[in-house]
Parts: structure tokens; C-alpha cells; sequence
């Protein structure tokens, strides 16, 4: 069983069974599946080269939606900036998901502060999707979800995704406190 991240002298150190790494390791796969951008890069140079889609809407998936959500409420200006900042944000939390997917291939997985942000930033995407699949949109859908802890009893696919919502929230809570542990102390 995992043993979860925690401050050492060598880095922000855990331990997973091969299973748990070959889980973990797709579910960041798939994550980064999702964020893939759906039309190729602008043809112009410079668009190119900064990031710029000449035509980003709003995804139609809604999970995709909590990994980029509107940046205002005004239709105009969220599609504006969306326009401007969506590529790169797309890039960057594929990037993310691959670094710590990357960081699994150890025993045990060592990580520096840079690469602790990144795992954490894939672990938050990856609850983020899981939320939407499950449906949690309040802390009743919350509890719900929390409720299962056996692996031993899953019985259907919500059962299933539940468990990996909570393994995951309980990867990224020790993966923080790991991190506040580093900080220094004034």
C-alpha cells in the first residue's frame, strides 16, 4: 500500500506499489489525453509561437470546463482571453501531468520542490476531472463519494472512481503537508 509523501532530507519522498504507479501513471495519461488541443496549432508563426488560438470556445466537456474555465463572465472577454491564454495553460497542465508521470518511474519517487508543484498540479487536475465524473457539486455529493473506502467491496464504476477520487485527495493532502513542512519557519 502507498505510503504517502512526507518531508525528508533527500526531498518530498512516497512510496507505491507498482500497481499504484501504473494507476496513477494513466490517470495522468488520461488527463493529458483531455487537455489535448483540439485544432493544430496557428499556422502563423507568431500566433504559434505565443500561443494564440484563432478560434477558442468554451469546451463542450464539462470536465474539460473545470480545467479551463472562463476567465469572465462577460462572453466577449472570457472568449478574448481564452483566445490568448488557453493553448498555453492547455501546455502547461500536459506538461504537469507528464513531469509526474515521469517522477513515478523511481522507487521511492523523490521530488524536488519544482517537481512536487508539478505533481501537485497533476493531482488537482486529476480530482478536478474525477469531481465532474461523480458529480460532486456539493459537500452531500462530497460525503457520498467519501463513504467509499474498501477496495474490497467495489461493486460498480461509481464505487470505482470514488476510490481513486479519495486516493488521490489523500495523495495531494500528504504531498501539501509535505510541502508547508518545507517552508521555512519564522
Amino acid at each position: 500500500m502507498a505510503q504517502g509523501f512526507r518531508s525528508t532530507r533527500k526531498g518530498i519522498t512516497a512510496r507505491f506499489e507498482d500497481a499504484e504507479k501504473e494507476l496513477l501513471q494513466k490517470l495522468f495519461a488520461d488527463v493529458a489525453q483531455t487537455l489535448a488541443p483540439e485544432q493544430p496549432a496557428a499556422q502563423d508563426p507568431l500566433e504559434r509561437m505565443l500561443g494564440v488560438s484563432a478560434d477558442a470556445s468554451a469546451p463542450e466537456d464539462s470536465a474539460l470546463r473545470r480545467l479551463l474555465p472562463d476567465a469572465s463572465p462577460d462572453p466577449e472577454r472570457a472568449a478574448e482571453f481564452r483566445r490568448y491564454t488557453e493553448r498555453g495553460l492547455r501546455e502547461t497542465k500536459m506538461g504537469a501531468l507528464k513531469q509526474a508521470a515521469l517522477a513515478l518511474e523511481a522507487q521511492p519517487v523523490r521530488l524536488d520542490p519544482e517537481q512536487a508543484q508539478a505533481f501537485g498540479q497533476a493531482l488537482n487536475d486529476v480530482r478536478l476531472v474525477l469531481a465532474d465524473r461523480l458529480g460532486i457539486r456539493s459537500q452531500e455529493d462530497a460525503e457520498r463519494v467519501g463513504r467509499y473506502d474498501d477496495w474490497s467491496t467495489i461493486e460498480d464504476v461509481e464505487a470505482y472512481m470514488s476510490l481513486l477520487y479519495n486516493f488521490v485527495s489523500w495523495l495531494q493532502e500528504t504531498l501539501m503537508e509535505a510541502l508547508l513542512h518545507e517552508l521555512p519557519r519564522h
